[in-house]
């Protein structure tokens, strides 16, 4: 038997198997299929018909279950159905995937087997061949292998040679990226520096801004308190004026007076008056026609020569109840 005849006979061998193995399984699996479907269906069946007394058929109704109860059946009938599919195919697939394992030794050790009996038939050729081989021929192959021998030393050379350029040509890259690593880390670090030198000049120019706009409030607050400062002495001095005016518009050159009495001599009136300023008060005296008149004063309003007045009446060591306020004027105004 040649071996491509024995290959193919194996072959043969393992998908008969292989059919034989399938049909198996999946009979099995709608067996197990239709037992599943038999016991998950409803245990009530329809009665038999029975027989009236007068001869009769009655159709009795199938005990049925509710509909939540029937939905529930059928699902679980279905993953039951699907369960049992997903098994089978699962199988299926293992016993496919056997069968190609086993066809693949099949060939593997076929192919082991042909070229074993290529490698006995070689040999066997290239002995019969050495034996009829002339002497030069032989030294000819002799001086071809060690040409091929030299060739592939030299080839070696050159394969060591590209490898070391190589190499070199590889660590010269390297050593230019990491050059290039680093020059781009510094300038990076330069950018980072100059960015951070920015941010600080920028936030010093921003508090130098920021006091310099508070020292122009300040100082705008200190001019506008300073300014309101002397438009309300301005106002203050008007008023005054304006008081001073209104004042002289209405007393004129009127000096207000109290008089406490009228004395007969002037022995009575220096008494009188010696008592009033030992109290403290301005005392004048003035001549008239029925004696000298001895007055305090004189006051700037009438009612600071009231106050006076009253001051004077209530005094008891000075025993004046009887004073009042005059308006006086003076003798050379008169």
């Amino acid at each position: 038997m040649s071996m491509n005849n024995k290959q193919r006979w194996m072959g043969g061998v393992v998908l008969l198997s292989g059919g034989v193995l399938l049909a198996a399984l999946l009979l099995k699996g709608k067996e197990e299929i239709h037992q599943r479907q038999a016991e998950t269906q409803p245990a009530s069946q329809t009665q038999p018909n029975k027989t009236t007394p007068a001869g009769e058929a009655v159709q009795l109704q199938p005990l049925t279950v509710d509909v939540a109860t029937e939905k529930r059946l059928l699902e679980e009938q279905k993953r039951a159905r699907e369960k049992a599919v997903a098994e089978q195919e699962a199988k299926a697939a293992e016993f496919l995937r056997m069968q190609q394992q086993a066809e693949a030794d099949a060939a593997r050790k076929a192919a082991e087997e042909y070229a074993a009996a290529n490698a006995r038939r070689g040999a066997a050729a290239a002995a019969q061949e050495g034996a009829d081989i002339p002497p030069e021929l032989v030294q000819d192959e002799k001086a071809k292998a060690q040409q091929k021998a030299t060739e592939q030393k030299q080839l070696e050379q050159q394969n060591a040679q590209l490898k070391q350029k190589a190499e070199a040509e590889k660590k010269l890259a390297e050593q230019k990226r990491q050059a290039t690593a680093e020059a781009e880390r510094k300038a990076a670090e330069e950018k980072k520096r100059k960015l951070e030198e920015q941010q600080k000049a920028d936030e010093k120019r921003k508090v130098e801004a920021e006091k310099k706009a508070a020292a122009e409030k300040k100082q705008a607050e200190e001019k506008k308190a300073e300014a309101e400062k002397k438009r309300k002495a301005e106002e203050a001095k008007k008023k005054v004026e304006a008081e001073k005016a209104r004042d002289l518009l209405e007393n004129g050159d009127k000096q207000w007076m109290v008089q406490v009495a009228l004395a007969a001599n002037e022995a009575n009136a220096d008494a009188v008056a010696a008592k009033l300023r030992a109290k403290g008060y301005k005392v004048t005296k003035s001549p008239t026609s029925k004696g000298i008149r001895i007055m305090v004063g004189p006051s700037k309003d009438r009612e600071s020569a009231d106050a006076s007045r009253k001051k004077i009446n209530a005094d008891a060591s000075l025993g004046m109840k009887s004073a009042w306020v005059i308006e006086w004027v003076p003798l050379d105004r008169r």
